[in-house]
């Protein structure tokens, strides 16, 4: 696949919930053949954040609280 290809397609999304914190990616449900180095994300103060390696969106599903974080 070519690089054009691959910018092309769109990033995944996913809202996550106070439980689900802190956030990282890649997350439990990606397979193993996508897998990049884990890196943390910072949602609690913005409500989003972008993984750098895979440009998938992390964020907090709308009238979630985060204490704590």
């Amino acid at each position: 696949m070519s690089d054009a290809t691959a910018s092309a397609r769109p990033a995944a999304t996913v809202e996550l919930d106070a439980g689900d914190l802190p956030a990282f990616c890649p997350n439990r449900r990606m397979t193993v053949w996508n897998q990049h180095p884990r890196v943390f994300l910072d949602v609690a103060h913005t409500g989003s954040a972008r993984c750098p390696y895979c440009g998938t969106e992390y964020r907090l599903k709308p009238g979630v609280v985060v204490k704590g974080h």
